[in-house]
C-alpha cells in the first residue's frame, strides 16, 4: 500500500512548540516546514516475523515492532525495570521508544453469580483473595516479556484521573513500600478466603471443594501455558479453576445472558478520556437486560451516582476527587481482577526522525521525517554481497572437472 504526498495541501506546518525536553530530543528542528514532510510512504505486507525482522535489521524497514522471538535480542531490561536496546542494535543506531497504551486487559467476576457476584460480605473477601493471589506482576514478565504494567483501577497512565505513586495504589491488593507498590503476601488472601467461608479452598457448610468457572476463547496451544499459569494462580489458595474453552460467538452469548462466573476481556480507548474507562462498570450499562459495555453487570448505586456527576466535567480537582471516590469503591468491591496495561515497543533506525509515542493519534506520519542519502548509505554497508560461497564453488567445480579428466585420461590408457 503506497500513500503519496498531495502536493496542493498546505494547510499545516510542523509546530514549533512543545513538551518539555522535546527541544532537546530534536523533535522542534523542522519548526514551521510544511506538512507532510515524506514524499512517499510504502507499507508492504509480510507473512512471516523472521523475514519481517532481518529486513528490518538489513535496513529495508525504517521502523518495526518487537515479536517474543526476537525480544531478547533486541532489548535488555536493567535491574531497576528499565528497558534498552542490547549493545547488538545500538551499534546498528537502532532506539528504542515506548508508551503505556491506553487500553487494559481484566478478568471480570459476573455480579449476578451467586458465588462470586454481588456486595455481600463473603463474595467481596472471596474476590480480594483471588485479588492478591493472581500476581499479575508475573504475568507480565513471563508471557508479555515485561511489556506491560499492572493495574490498579480501570484507568490506564496518560489519562486524566490516573494517580502515579502511592495515590494510585490499590490498597486492598497491595502495600507501598518506598514509594512502590507490592503485592500483599499470598497468607492475606488465604486468611480472606477463611473468613468468606472457604478455608483451604474447602466451603465450610458444604464441605466440598470451591470450583470457580472461567470462560474463554482462548483454547490455541500458544494459550495453554496461559491457562495453566492461571490455575496455579488458583492453586495457591486450594481453589480449583475450571476453564470452559469456546467459540468466541458462544463466548459472547454466554456474557450477554450472564451465563458466567469469571471471564477474560480488554478494552481499548475510544477517547483519551476516563469515562470511556469508567462506563465498563456503570450500572445502567449492564450486559444482561440492557446491552450495554458493563460485561461484569456491576452495580452500586453510590458508584452510578458519582459517574453521572462525573462524566460531563471539565477536568479538574473537582472531578478528580470525585474519580477518586469512584475509583476507591470499584478497589473495595473487587469487581474486576485489575489485569495489567500493555506497553508498546517500537524500534526505529536513527535514519527516521521526529517519532514521538502517542498511541491515540492516528496522524502521526505527517511529522515524520526520513534521511533518505543516511538509508541507502547503510543499507550499502550492511547488505555487501557475499561472493566467497561463489569462489568457493568455482573453485570446486574446477578440481571436480579436474578430477574427472584425470580419471578419463587413466581408464583410456588402460584401454
Amino acid at each position: 500500500m503506497v500513500l503519496t504526498k498531495n502536493p496542493y495541501y498546505d494547510s499545516e506546518t510542523y509546530p514549533s512548540e512543545g513538551e518539555a525536553g522535546d527541544e532537546a530530543a530534536g523533535l522542534l528542528q523542522d519548526a514551521g516546514k510544511p506538512l507532510p514532510l515524506i514524499e512517499q510512504v510504502v507499507f508492504s505486507l509480510e507473512k512471516e516475523t523472521i523475514p519481517y525482522w532481518n529486513k528490518f535489521l538489513q535496513g529495508y524497514y525504517d521502523a518495526s515492532g518487537i515479536s517474543s522471538d526476537s525480544f531478547d535480542q533486541a532489548v535488555q531490561v536493567s535491574v531497576g525495570g528499565e528497558a534498552a536496546v542490547t549493545d547488538e542494535m545500538q551499534a546498528q543506531g537502532i532506539s528504542l521508544s515506548t508508551s503505556v497504551s491506553t487500553s487494559t486487559m481484566y478478568t471480570g467476576f459476573n455480579w449476578l453469580d451467586a458465588t462470586v457476584g454481588g456486595n455481600s460480605e463473603r463474595a467481596t473477601k472471596l474476590r480480594r483473595a483471588i485479588a492478591i493471589a493472581v500476581d499479575f506482576e508475573e504475568f507480565v514478565s513471563i508471557f508479555a516479556n515485561g511489556r506491560g504494567i499492572s493495574a490498579h483501577s480501570p484507568i490506564p497512565p496518560g489519562l486524566f484521573g490516573y494517580r502515579e505513586g502511592c495515590d494510585g495504589v490499590n490498597r486492598y491488593v497491595y502495600d507501598c513500600v518506598d514509594g512502590e507498590a507490592r503485592r500483599k503476601p499470598i497468607e492475606e488472601a488465604k486468611r480472606l478466603l477463611a473468613e468468606a467461608g472457604y478455608p483451604g479452598g474447602v466451603d465450610a457448610k458444604t464441605k466440598q471443594p470451591l470450583v470457580i468457572h472461567l470462560d474463554t476463547t482462548a483454547n490455541g496451544v500458544g494459550n495453554k501455558s496461559r491457562l495453566d499459569w492461571l490455575r496455579k494462580q488458583f492453586d495457591k489458595l486450594g481453589v480449583q479453576l475450571d476453564v470452559r474453552s469456546t467459540d468466541y460467538n458462544r463466548f459472547q452469548d454466554k456474557i450477554r445472558r450472564g451465563d458466567t462466573q469469571m471471564f477474560y476481556f480488554g478494552w481499548n480507548a475510544d477517547y483519551p478520556d476516563p469515562e470511556n474507562f469508567l462506563f465498563l462498570l456503570h450500572g445502567a450499562q449492564a450486559k444482561v437486560g440492557k446491552g450495554g459495555e458493563n460485561a461484569a453487570n456491576y452495580a452500586n448505586p453510590e458508584y452510578d451516582r458519582l459517574f453521572e456527576q462525573m462524566k460531563n466535567m471539565e477536568n479538574g480537582p473537582e472531578r478528580q476527587a470525585i474519580i477518586d471516590r469512584m475509583l476507591e469503591i470499584l478497589r473495595r468491591d473487587s469487581p474486576w481482577l485489575w489485569g495489567f496495561h500493555p506497553k508498546n515497543y517500537v524500534l526505529q533506525h536513527d535514519w527516521l526522525h521526529n517519532v514521538k509515542p502517542n498511541v491515540m493519534a492516528n496522524n502521526k506520519l505527517k511529522y515524520w521525517r526520513v534521511d533518505a542519502e543516511r538509508r541507502d548509505e547503510l543499507r550499502r554497508e550492511w547488505n555487501q554481497p557475499v561472493r566467497w560461497p561463489l569462489w568457493l564453488g568455482a573453485a570446486s567445480l574446477l578440481l571436480f572437472g579436474w578430477w574427472m579428466r584425470r580419471v578419463l585420461r587413466q581408464r583410456e590408457e588402460r584401454r
